[in-house]
């Protein structure tokens, strides 16, 4: 597969910055507060107030924990579609009422219906 004329996805992070320092700010939290409920290290709050950017999990925690969305921060030329079977199994990893067995007995039982059924 090649990457040739695929724009890249840009991270916001200075906007995603700010948009944390004001929701922390809109509920009278410090630094350290958002640390301890996010579970988000204060070094790397600290880093990202220096411009850097959030590793992935932290990045996740930081979105939950503000309510935002991660399309608010990046910038692509054209949003792509994620395929029909990517979304099944995001819902179903995200269902909290199945036991982790469940979830990959069902996974798998989707995966092969799904390729079994399939017009290619």
């Amino acid at each position: 597969m090649s990457n040739e004329g695929v724009q890249p996805v840009e991270f916001d992070h200075e906007a995603f910055f700010a948009a944390l320092d004001a929701h922390r700010a809109a509920l009278k939290m410090t630094w350290k507060d958002v640390a301890a409920e996010t579970g988000v290290g204060a070094s790397t709050l600290t880093r990202m107030s220096q411009g850097k950017r959030p590793d992935v999990g932290g990045f996740a925690a930081l979105l939950h924990w503000t309510g935002l969305s991660a399309e608010d921060f990046t910038r692509a030329p054209e949003r792509k579609e994620a395929a029909p079977m990517a979304r099944i199994m995001a819902i179903v990893r995200s269902d909290e009422g199945l036991d982790p067995r469940g979830r990959a007995v069902l996974e798998q039982m989707i995966r092969s219906a799904y390729e079994q059924f399939r017009i290619t």
